[in-house]
């Protein structure tokens, strides 16, 4: 079993930041890769960037240049660092635990809200 915790979300600006953050617990599952998710009301989960233990990354169309995600091994901590926000990046942001950056487990954290104002 695999526990992750989100937290970072809240309410901003458009044109402000927010840092995510996504922990997870000590498991006999081989996580190798944590992956931000986000959805919005009506719309279906997207992936918006991933990383694995080696350092590869993997973002989305709409968040090159705006985010950036990184990890602390050692903490067993991946941020998502959000800048630039706009209101269409409103939604419910969860972290997923995964074997890469291409193959991914069911597991989720609860996620947490981020709402952007205009």
């Amino acid at each position: 079993q695999v526990q992750l915790v989100e937290s970072g979300g809240g309410l901003v600006q458009a044109g402000g930041s927010l840092r995510l953050s996504c922990t997870h617990s000590e498991s006999t599952f081989n996580i190798n890769a944590i992956g931000w998710y986000r959805q919005a009301p009506g719309k279906q989960r997207e992936q918006v960037a991933a990383i694995a233990n080696n350092g590869n990354t993997k973002y989305a169309e709409f968040a090159k240049g705006r985010f950036t995600i990184s990890r602390d091994n050692a903490e067993n901590t991946v941020s998502l660092q959000m800048n630039s926000l706009k209101p269409e990046d409103t939604a419910v942001y969860y972290c997923r635990a995964g074997l890469s950056i291409r193959v991914w487990a069911d597991y989720w954290g609860q996620g947490t809200q981020v709402t952007v104002s205009s």
